[in-house]
C-alpha cells in the first residue's frame, strides 16, 4: 500500500515573509551552524515539522533571506549609479540606501557580515561573492571618479577609504533598530557630514 504523501501547504507571501524574518532574527542572533530548524520554528510558535511544509531546509530560509537583501539593495544601488550623478552626490546616494537597507534588512545585514566569507565558497551561495566584487566596484570607481574630478582629495587611498566608509556604514547593523530616535535618512545625513567635512572645528585664518 503506497504511503500518503504530506500535503502541500502553500503560505501566503505575509505569512512566509513572517517565518523569514523570524528566521533571519534567530540566524543573526545565535549564528547560523548554531541555529536548528527546531530553533526557529519555536521562536514562529509552531512546530518543525510543519515548518518544512514551507522549506525544504534551513538552507533554503537563509538563501532567500540574503537573497531578497541583496536583490533590494542592488535595486536602489542601480538607480543611483544609472542617474549619472557627480561623485559626491552618488557617495552620498550609496550611503543613505546603505542605511535605508539596513532599516529594512537589518538581521540579514547581520548575517551577511558574519556568514557571508565561509557561506561564499560554496556552490549554492556563490552569488555573495559576484555581488561583494559589483559592491566594491561600485564604490571603488565613485571615489576614483572624484578624485579625478578633485571633488575628493588627490591624496586619498582609494582602497583605505572605500574600506573605512564600508565599514562604517555596516557595522551599523549592529547597533541600529528600525523605529528608533533618527531615521535612516538622518542618519545618512550626520554620517556624510562626519566622513566628507571631519568632527573638528574649523578654524579661519585671520
Amino acid at each position: 500500500m503506497p504511503t500518503k504523501k504530506k500535503p502541500q501547504v502553500t503560505a501566503s507571501p505575509e505569512r512566509r515573509r513572517e517565518l523569514l524574518d523570524t528566521a533571519a532574527e534567530v540566524f543573526a542572533a545565535q549564528g547560523y551552524n548554531a541555529t536548528t530548524v527546531r530553533k526557529i520554528a519555536d521562536h514562529a510558535g509552531m512546530l518543525a515539522g510543519s515548518l518544512y511544509y514551507h522549506f525544504d531546509s534551513k538552507e533554503s530560509m537563509l538563501e532567500e533571506i540574503l537573497r531578497t537583501f541583496l536583490d533590494e539593495l542592488w535595486h536602489g544601488y542601480d538607480s543611483v549609479l544609472d542617474s549619472q550623478l557627480g561623485p559626491r552626490e552618488t557617495l552620498g546616494a550609496l550611503v543613505t540606501e546603505s542605511f535605508r537597507e539596513i532599516d529594512r534588512h537589518r538581521a540579514a545585514v547581520a548575517i551577511y557580515q558574519k556568514e557571508s566569507k565561509h557561506l561564499a565558497v560554496q556552490e549554492r551561495f556563490e552569488f555573495l561573492a559576484a555581488s561583494q566584487r559589483k559592491f566594491e566596484k561600485a564604490w571603488l570607481s565613485t571615489l576614483e571618479r572624484g578624485v579625478a574630478a578633485e571633488v575628493f582629495r588627490a591624496d586619498l587611498d582609494i582602497r583605505l577609504t572605500y574600506r573605512f566608509v564600508r565599514d562604517t556604514v555596516w557595522v551599523a547593523a549592529s547597533w541600529y533598530r528600525p523605529g528608533g530616535q533618527h531615521s535612516p535618512e538622518e542618519i545618512a545625513r550626520q554620517y556624510l557630514s562626519m566622513v566628507l567635512d571631519g568632527i573638528a572645528v574649523r578654524v579661519t585664518q585671520p
